[in-house]
């Protein structure tokens, strides 16, 4: 295949400089297409991938959450980008305390990556269920729906506008002789006002309030919940968070393009706007940490220790630490938890209702 950096010189050359989120696309498409990113043979590894624990506890909230809404059949269980399959088939596993809800439930996957729907394949054979893959949400069938999106919204495109004497200005990707640059575009972005600090970027995820808008509609219309895990933070706010990562180290964005794994922190405040405008209730914003450990993550890892060797055990507690760890680069707590829901469902497991005004 030929590499996307000789790809984009030309392209480049010919149209101009492209935008960011457009870079970001077309790089992430490639990325994705080519490749298992997960794993310690990958980029970088996801909850699921740490411990059996986080599934598990997820599918004890889709169960209660079901039950809740009065235990609709059928019921779409849906995941967005879901990896190697690792979260969804230990999230089933976790629903056989409540048979009713394996027979309400269909299982659907929305995954573009080739090389990752055939990986999913085999965590989900033993599963029981049949599973149906789709490029897009919405060529899920319609119907009531629970759906976990865990580092989806991180590896989606943004745009992001720099502060200059001029106004915000959209930052660019252009070429300097043979290299990849960052730049802005001359004319400012009108809408936006005038920053108040030069220098300042601001990131704007249109592409993801499009896919929260689209979610939103369904669960108004059809019922159910959608339970958000990511990294990323309550704006609004300021920063250039875009970040690449390649054999689980920081790389520069513009080296190895469709390379290396391209992701931003996602603005969680901008996604609740969205879904509130759009007609549903939002909960939250916690910590995974603490969302984890309501859910009874402490209690599950000393159930799977009372069956465990002595380096099993030791295993379960690193992972419970990594899962829940503190601090500002911690799993725990730089990983947020959101949930969006019919506005009939006004309580979840483990996230406060969340007073919200659009």
């Amino acid at each position: 295949m030929r590499p996307l950096k000789d790809t984009l010189r030309e392209m480049i050359a010919l149209e101009g400089p492209i935008s960011v989120e457009r870079y970001m696309s077309l790089c992430l498409r490639q990325y994705y297409a080519t490749r298992d990113p997960l794993g310690a043979a990958g980029d970088f590894t996801t909850a699921p991938e740490i411990s059996q624990m986080f599934g598990e506890l997820i599918g004890l909230w889709m169960l209660e959450v079901w039950n809740g809404m009065g235990r609709p059949a059928p019921c779409r269980l849906v995941e967005l980008g879901p990896g190697r399959g690792t979260l969804m088939a230990d999230l089933l596993r976790a629903t056989c305390l409540l048979p009713d809800f394996q027979a309400a439930a269909t299982v659907h996957l929305v995954e573009t990556s080739p090389a990752l729907r055939q990986r999913q394949q085999a965590p989900l054979a033993a599963s029981g269920f049949s599973v149906e893959w789709h490029d897009r949400l919405e060529d899920v069938p319609s119907g009531p729906t629970l759906l976990i999106a865990n580092e989806f919204f991180d590896a989606l495109p943004v745009r992001q506008f720099a502060a200059t004497d001029r106004g915000w200005c959209e930052r660019l990707v252009g070429l300097d002789g043979e290299d990849l640059i960052f730049g802005v575009r001359a004319e400012p972005e009108h809408a936006l006002g005038k920053p108040l600090r030069l220098g300042d970027v601001l990131e704007w995820p249109a592409v993801s309030i499009d896919i929260m808008v689209g979610l939103a509609g369904r669960l108004a219309r059809d019922g159910g919940a959608a339970l958000i895990l990511d990294y990323g933070y309550w704006g609004p706010a300021f920063g250039d968070t875009l970040q690449a990562l390649k054999d689980h180290r920081p790389v520069d964005p513009l080296e190895e393009p469709g390379e290396a794994d391209l992701t931003t922190h996602v603005d969680f405040h901008r996604l609740a706007q969205a879904a509130a405008m759009h007609g549903t209730r939002v909960h939250g914003i916690v910590t995974q940490g603490e969302f984890l450990q309501v859910l009874g993550i402490q209690a599950r890892a000393e159930a799977l220790k009372a069956r465990a060797t002595p380096a099993q055990a030791a295993d379960i507690d690193h992972a419970l630490a990594r899962l829940t760890e503190r601090g500002p680069t911690g799993m725990g707590e730089l990983f947020k938890v959101l949930a969006v829901t019919h506005e009939a469902i006004q309580a979840v497991p483990g996230l406060p209702a969340l007073p919200f005004s659009s």
